[in-house]
């Protein structure tokens, strides 16, 4: 279990993930906390990855960072997605390990199940069938960086953990018109259909997949939780067990920005993966459960929106 004063490695703290991890170890009173920006530290680069865990050598990780996007972001540089996550999380991984890192928690996406996986879906069912194309490059980094722990365990005695993510939201989003996710790319949608009185919202596909979504602040809970509290090489799923159909969700949206035009969906763009609900139940019988319903997290994400300009701009 990690002390108030043990040093703690966050990577990747200036994004959503890190940010609320960040935000939930303070609230609990943890003052060693080691952070670099990207240009401090390129976490490509197994060099300057390896001279950073000599020189500090955290005795527990949290490994947030993640090159990540949308469908549009995912499809067209699959390459990218596919190093990048592939290089950082390795050399994230493996510079803990060589340097005795106590306690190393991976986080992962909700991707990594098959594209027709059974709903929900357990984290038994992974590797059981095909993933979904459009992510499939950051989906298969992601397994590799979850399997390389496992590995590790099995090989070495370290006590390395996975956490698999549902589709997240909140504070420190990206809100990118094209590499953003869905739910806060509709927030920018939204807001700017109001602000310019347009009379309708193109949205894609036709609004019928199911997804569910998660307020990042929830996520960071859990995720201190599990490194006080879980040892075991599988993972473990963070969702809320609940669904809702893109279509709706538009509609939620527009109503807590306050746009009232008419929706459109374009159908001749992709829907994505048709279904995507996570079984919750071995964080819930751990004694974990989220906080914060999406009507309330959605109000609080757009208030993120209106309050970051530079995370809007990007």
């Amino acid at each position: 279990m990690m002390l108030k004063d043990s040093k703690i490695y966050v990577a990747g703290h200036r994004g959503m993930v890190g940010s609320a991890i960040v935000r939930e170890l303070v609230r609990q009173g943890y003052d060693n906390i080691v952070t670099r920006t990207h240009a401090q530290l390129d976490l490509t680069d197994q060099a300057a990855v390896n001279d950073f865990f000599a020189s500090e050598k955290p005795e527990y990780v949290f490994l947030a960072a993640a090159k990540v996007g949308g469908i549009v972001a995912n499809a067209g540089a699959l390459a990218d997605f596919m190093y990048d996550n592939m290089m950082l999380e390795m050399n994230v991984i493996h510079a803990a390990w060589r340097n005795g890192c106590r306690k190393l928690e991976f986080l992962g996406s909700s991707c990594i199940y098959p594209r027709l996986a059974p709903q929900p879906m357990p984290e038994s069912c992974l590797l059981t069938s095909a993933l979904e194309p459009t992510n499939e490059a950051y989906a298969l980094a992601k397994i590799s960086g979850l399997k390389y722990c496992e590995y590790l365990n099995s090989q070495y005695g370290t006590d390395y953990i996975s956490v698999m993510p549902t589709n997240l939201y909140g504070p420190n989003d990206n809100y990118h018109p094209t590499h953003s996710h869905v739910l806060p790319a509709l927030i920018r949608k939204f807001h700017e259909a109001k602000e310019a009185g347009a009379a309708e919202v193109v949205c894609w596909g036709d609004g019928s997949p199911l997804r569910e979504f998660l307020y990042v602040d929830d996520l960071a809970e859990l995720c201190v939780f599990l490194m006080n509290n879980y040892s075991g090489n599988e993972t473990v799923n963070a969702g809320t067990g609940k669904e809702i159909s893109i279509r709706d969700l538009a509609r939620m949206v527009a109503d807590a920005v306050g746009y009232d035009g008419k929706i459109v969906w374009d159908t001749t763009k992709p829907n994505g993966t048709p279904r995507k609900l996570l079984d919750v139940g071995k964080a819930m019988a751990l004694g974990w459960k989220y906080r914060t319903e999406l009507c309330d997290g959605i109000r609080k994400a757009y208030e993120d929106f209106l309050t970051n300009p530079m995370r809007a701009e990007r």
